[in-house]
């Protein structure tokens, strides 16, 4: 029998919010410091999200690995409760590990299990839905199509239109950073039969305000991308959550001002450094870690691989978009509250 998602998450998803994908701080030592993960956390729920992913690529692939699955899933939690977000829990690793990864965070309280399948090129298609299914039998399922340059494969409009029949679907991560590939989701989604009931967010960092600004029409069928769950929400989250606003009225209104559609490009200009595509995402983690450092929330840039860090250059490159578009940060909001969040925790 597929997991059941909550009504209140279910109409949160369908709302559309901003859902950042939580990084994972680290001591000098490689423990979890437990006092910044949660500033973090208190953070992206004081700046307007309306939801957290954990586990996932901006938290980094090898946190399970490292042991710190559990406690940082736990914290998360932990500070979201009362609050209500919708909470998503990355899951990776063959099936018997993303199945006891989902019991895990079922048993957390998490909503969503977003299921990675990076690393699984072995399995055709089917064999991909079949383990999506399995999953979708512990906790509801938000697919997730990842870009390839951090490890993902093509997935085609087949896959997605049988991923779409799952009960247990409920939304799906849209990150291939691919305009045509973005469209294969979209398009499936709508010929699902299932269009009303499937959430669709963007991960595609590069065409964020576009993606959310865009109605697509299948057929008789019309979809929109109503949220965004990505890593570039994970920095200046309470002006993403503005944005998300401005967007939601443009729909409302039918009216998309030009002013919005220059915020978009300048979005991405911005993304361009905070991800590093300069030098092939290498430095995208670190650029989130860098932002936040510069702004107090992480004493360091610190991850997992002590091999990586910020890329030549990269520095530079987040001087020049943060002076060049100022509108896109939220350094005097995190300045108010940066003390109470690290007090707190």
């Amino acid at each position: 029998m597929p997991a059941i998602l909550a009504p209140p998450a279910e109409r949160t998803l369908l709302e559309g919010v901003i859902i950042p994908a939580h990084p994972l701080v680290i001591t000098p030592g490689g423990t979890l410091d437990e006092r910044r993960q949660r500033a973090l956390t208190r953070y992206y729920l004081d700046a307007g999200a309306g939801g957290l992913a954990v586990g996932v690529h901006t938290t980094q692939f090898g946190i399970r690995d490292a042991g710190l699955l559990e406690p940082v899933l736990a914290l998360a939690a932990d500070e979201a409760a009362g609050r209500a977000p919708v909470l998503v829990a990355g899951v990776a690793g063959g099936t018997a590990q993303a199945v006891r990864e989902a019991e895990l965070a079922a048993s957390l309280g998490y909503d969503l299990a977003m299921v990675i399948l990076r690393g699984l090129d072995r399995l055709s298609d089917r064999e991909l839905v079949a383990h999506l299914a399995e999953v979708g039998e512990v906790l509801p399922l938000c697919g997730f199509y990842l870009q390839p340059a951090v490890g993902g494969r093509v997935l085609g409009v087949d896959f997605w239109r049988e991923v779409a029949q799952l009960p247990a679907l409920r939304a799906v991560k849209i990150a291939p950073f691919d305009r045509y590939r973005t469209l294969d989701v979209v398009r499936a989604v709508c010929e699902s039969g299932r269009a009303d009931e499937i959430a669709l967010y963007t991960g595609n960092d590069d065409n964020i305000l576009v993606d959310l600004l865009t109605e697509y029409s299948v057929g008789d069928v019309t979809k929109r991308i109503v949220g965004g769950l990505l890593g570039q929400t994970a920095v200046w989250t309470r002006r993403a959550v503005e944005l998300l606003r401005l967007a939601h009225e443009a729909v409302r209104t039918g009216r998309v001002d030009n002013s919005l559609l220059t915020l978009a490009a300048q979005l991405t200009d911005a993304n361009g450094a905070v991800f590093d595509v300069a030098n092939g995402f290498a430095g995208c983690i670190a650029g989130v870690h860098e932002i936040l450092r510069r702004q107090g929330l992480l004493a360091e840039v610190r991850l997992l691989d002590p091999a990586e860090g910020l890329s030549p250059g990269q520095a530079a490159e987040l001087d020049r978009v943060i002076a060049a578009y100022p509108q896109l940060v939220d350094d005097e909001f995190v300045a108010r509250h940066r003390d109470a969040w690290l007090a707190a925790a």
